[in-house]
């Protein structure tokens, strides 16, 4: 089992920040690489929430197919 600095899928980790700056973006909260230590709690869950909803939305549509 992959710990927090390993992901199981190559490539994962990389897909998964640009999908995070995405939805920032949409969302219209300032995301910078690196340091965010001026982002608050409130936003980052905002970002984390759309897209965890997203994903989900996803999977959902994905099983719809099979």
């Amino acid at each position: 089992m992959p710990n927090n600095k390993q992901t199981a899928v190559p490539g994962a980790k990389q897909a998964l920040d640009k999908f995070k700056f995405e939805v920032a973006n949409e969302l219209g909260i300032p995301l910078n690489r690196g340091d965010n230590g001026n982002l608050t709690s409130r936003d980052a869950g905002r970002i984390g929430g759309s897209m965890v909803r997203r994903l989900i939305q996803a999977a959902e549509g994905d099983l719809d197919k099979k």
